[in-house]
C-alpha cells in the first residue's frame, strides 16, 4: 500500500488464502486489508498516538438502522458516558471527498446527533463541528484532541 499523510504506524500483517489482512486494533481482529481499509487503520493510529484518542472509546462499523434502511459508519467515538460525539467515514486514497461523501455522514448524524464529522482519504482529511443552536455545520482546519472534543457543548 502507498504511504499516506497520516504518520506511519506498526502495521501488524497477515497473509491468508491469498489474501493479505491488517490487525484493527479496535475489532481485535485480522480484517481483509483494502485501500480504505489502510487508511482507517492509519487514521485510527493517528488519533490514539497522536491527539489521546482513547481505544476503549472508539467502535469500527457500527451499524445503524434508519426504518428498514441499514447504514454502517466507519468509526464512532464515544465521551466516557457512551455518547457518540464523532462520526469519522474514510475513503480510498483514489477516491476523492465530494460533497456526496459529506452529505453520506450527515445522513449517519440524524441519528447519533454528533459535535463532529471527520473525513479522511488518507490524503486529505476534512473535520467539521456541528453547532446545532445555529443549524451550522462549520469547517475546522485541524483534528481537535480528545480533551479538546469533548469541551465541546454536548448535543
Amino acid at each position: 500500500m502507498d504511504p499516506l499523510n497520516l504518520p506511519p504506524f506498526q502495521a501488524k500483517l497477515q497473509r491468508r488464502d491469498q489474501r493479505v489482512l491488517i490487525l484493527d486494533i479496535l475489532r481485535r481482529r485480522y480484517v481483509a486489508l483494502t485501500p480504505e481499509e489502510w487508511v482507517r487503520q492509519h487514521f485510527v493510529h493517528f488519533l490514539i498516538q497522536h491527539k489521546g484518542y482513547p481505544a476503549t472509546l472508539m467502535q469500527n462499523e457500527i451499524e445503524l438502522r434508519c426504518g428498514q434502511k441499514r447504514l454502517r459508519c466507519d468509526t464512532v467515538v464515544y465521551d466516557r458516558s457512551g455518547a457518540a460525539r464523532a462520526i469519522i467515514e474514510y475513503k480510498a486514497p483514489a477516491i476523492p471527498i465530494t460533497q456526496k461523501v459529506i452529505e453520506q455522514i450527515a445522513t449517519y448524524n440524524i441519528l447519533l446527533h454528533v459535535d463532529y464529522l471527520i473525513v479522511s482519504n488518507g490524503m486529505k482529511h476534512f473535520c467539521f463541528s456541528i453547532d446545532y443552536e445555529r443549524r451550522a455545520i462549520n469547517p475546522l482546519s485541524f483534528i481537535p484532541d480528545y480533551a479538546e472534543m469533548l469541551g465541546a457543548a454536548s448535543p
